[in-house]
């Protein structure tokens, strides 16, 4: 494992599984388990990770590896469950908080499939869950070609034996190690780019430095800004989950009226969410009030797609909550993209990721979970963005209608919302503590909100007489799912 893709797997706890995952809903109706079972089976020789399980190395003396596992079996990730006919989303969304909330089970390979039967207007769903040291999200968009296809009459190879090679022993994997602790961090030094010995790879660290200083937010200046910290705190083992939804071209109707990128008009909605959030509680307490959020950026270039190790970064914006006018939000939200989009291209971010390939495996784990233990309050959400494809997905010949992403929480984080646009539309998935969250539905009704209120000043801008709202309208009053 890479040190980052090591620091996942150290943070898996019972009260922090560490898996993404997502809800994908199609029009029926459903295949069979067995042409499911089939078709994954056909599909893995592509993603050989699926047939392999964690192994830490004795005494930790090297970061956990990746081995196959002799006892794989295919029925034991890939499940077959129903809600009562006629499935409401609300159930849907009841069963999924339940699924993702679970646990992985660490001792086998680390993901899960179920397929879901009884949804209402003759749809059916699956519920995906892999463990986040496995792949990240960009990723993970690369491997649908695992079971989803670009047409509905694909075909599919037949499945293939397959035997596991050899699982090595204690003490080899102690002597890779060894060797590996040696031969690593020289590989890692001769692959920086500007080589030239420690002393170059010195001054371009310093150099990353200051661009990094003369760009992004200050620290000190954040530390100074109130956040909403009754929004950090323990996390217990249980979820609850909400998601709502919008039309794409609402997004780039606001982003054309009044500037800014799409990503900029989503935070800004988030923002609005948050707001209702801390008003229902009785917590907005300043107009300089902020929400901290932790803004996964992707660090994979174009010749790195389709390699399972984790290359991700993260930015800290703050979310003006107390604000009261959307537009002054938008603003400050867009200030703040794009000083962190002239640090991104002034840093070069894949070599420093790297440099924790030098940190001890045992520092590393010792590390990870003192961090997640003590918690912390610097940041209150995570929000993550994963761009989907744009033209329709098919599984076995059945289109995928929509489809919800699920992102994991920990270290005293107790809320992530996971973003993921399909075809025309995006759509906001909501993970949150169970406990602290009874109220999750009301951010969940706050983003839709909040979209709602930026198109208004939008068609205002534009002279744009009021329509109705295009957005697609959940069946059911939206509602928190958990268990």
């Amino acid at each position: 494992m890479s040190a980052l893709d090591s620091g996942f797997y150290f943070a898996e706890s019972e009260n922090t599984p560490m898996h993404v995952g997502s809800v994908a809903v199609f029009d029926g109706p459903a295949p069979s388990y067995g042409d499911v079972v089939r078709l994954l089976l056909s599909k893995l020789p592509l993603v050989p990770r699926y047939r392999q399980r964690v192994r830490e190395v004795p005494m930790q003396l090297g970061r956990p590896m990746w081995v196959d596992d002799p006892h794989f079996q295919i029925l034991y990730h890939v499940r077959h469950t129903a809600v009562p006919r006629p499935g409401s989303d609300e159930q849907l969304r009841n069963l999924a908080g339940r699924v993702l909330g679970q646990r992985l089970d660490m001792s086998k390979p680390l993901w899960e499939l179920y397929l879901i039967e009884g949804l209402e207007d003759d749809r059916w769903a699956i519920i995906s869950k892999v463990h986040h040291c496995m792949v990240d999200g960009v990723a993970g968009s690369d491997l649908m070609q695992l079971m989803f296809d670009l047409s509905p009459d694909a075909s599919h190879d037949e499945p293939r034996d397959w035997s596991p090679q050899r699982t090595p022993t204690g003490a080899g994997m102690v002597a890779g190690a060894l060797a590996d602790a040696v031969a690593h961090p020289l590989r890692q030094l001769a692959s920086l780019p500007s080589g030239g010995g420690a002393g170059r790879i010195a001054k371009q660290l310093l150099d990353s430095g200051k661009s990094v200083a003369a760009t992004l937010p200050s620290l000190a200046r954040q530390a100074l800004v109130p956040t909403a910290r009754s929004l950090n705190g323990p996390i217990g083992p249980h979820r609850r989950w909400a998601w709502t939804s919008t039309d794409f071209a609402e997004l780039k109707e606001v982003r054309t009226a009044l500037g800014g990128t799409v990503n900029d008009v989503v935070l800004t909605s988030i923002t609005a969410g948050f707001r209702d959030l801390l008003q229902g509680r009785g917590e907005l307490t300043s107009e300089k009030l902020v929400v901290r959020t932790m803004v996964p950026v992707s660090v994979r270039s174009d010749s790195q797609r389709g390699n399972l190790d984790n290359q991700v970064s993260a930015v800290f914006v703050d979310l003006p909550v107390g604000d009261p006018d959307p537009r002054s939000r938008l603003a400050s939200i867009r200030g703040q993209m794009d000083e962190y989009k002239k640090a991104m291209q002034a840093v070069d971010v894949p070599s420093i990721i790297a440099m924790g390939d030098f940190v001890a495996p045992t520092l590393l784990s010792l590390g990870v979970r003192a961090a997640l233990t003590a918690g912390q309050v610097w940041c209150q959400a995570v929000t993550t963005n994963v761009p989907g494809p744009p033209v329709p997905l098919y599984v076995l010949g059945r289109r995928m209608v929509s489809a919800y992403a699920y992102v994991p929480i920990a270290g005293g984080t107790r809320c992530s919302i996971g973003i993921f646009s399909y075809q025309k539309t995006m759509t906001f998935g909501i993970n949150a503590d169970f406990d602290a969250f009874a109220d999750v539905d009301v951010l969940s009704r706050g983003i839709r909100r909040g979209i709602e209120e930026l198109l208004e000043f939008a068609r205002a801008e534009q002279g744009t007489p009021e329509v109705s709202q295009p957005a697609p309208k959940p069946r059911k009053k939206p509602a928190a799912a958990g268990r």
